[in-house]
């Protein structure tokens, strides 16, 4: 057994958490040799992406993560790091913080157009392992794993601001913390 605990990290904006994250956290931890899974919710997004307020999102992630056994778990990092919220300088921080754990960033293959944006990829790719999820639609080479499922934040909040509640794409208890705070129209 490994002396350090190896953690996959997924970020992104979580608007809101849905069940294309919950599925690539389990594809992840079946598949990638890792002992736990953390949701990373963006602080600042670095391209300016309006959202709901942190703290509602880190709970959202949080109450997805309730049934998992402690394996997957949410990371306020983000909110930590205090700068502008580049995955490089979270990575950094992170290492620095935690010298028992072994990282990996998991990426959906959705992103790969957007990285020559990214702060120092190269870095990135010296710090941890980079895995890159294959999101259905989104073919490319190097991905691992079948296309995941077709759903994302955008589709979900589009829905719910046309009265369609998204019940087959998030989980219950996302859409639970949603309604009680009256998040997305709801």
């Amino acid at each position: 057994m490994s002396a350090f605990v190896k953690v996959a990290l997924l970020g992104g904006s979580f608007n809101p958490p849905h069940v294309g994250h919950l599925m690539a956290a389990h594809y992840v931890r079946a598949t990638q040799d890792v002992d736990e899974v953390w949701f990373m919710p963006t602080f600042r997004h670095p391209f300016g992406k309006a959202s709901v307020p942190f703290e509602h999102r880190v709970r959202m992630c949080d109450r997805m993560c309730e049934d998992a056994s402690g394996w997957m778990k949410t990371s306020r990092v983000e909110s930590e790091v205090g700068k502008d919220g580049r995955t490089v300088d979270t990575l950094e921080f992170l290492q620095a913080r935690h010298p028992e754990h072994r990282f990996s960033l998991v990426i959906g293959s959705d992103i790969l157009k957007d990285l020559p944006h990214w702060k120092d990829f190269d870095r990135i790719q010296k710090l941890v392992r980079v895995v890159v999820l294959y999101r259905a639609g989104y073919p490319a080479e190097g991905t691992v794993g079948p296309p995941l499922a077709e759903v994302s934040s955008t589709d979900i909040r589009e829905r719910l601001a046309r009265g369609d509640p998204p019940t087959d794409l998030v989980p219950s208890k996302v859409l639970v913390h949603a309604r009680e705070h009256h998040l997305y129209g709801l």
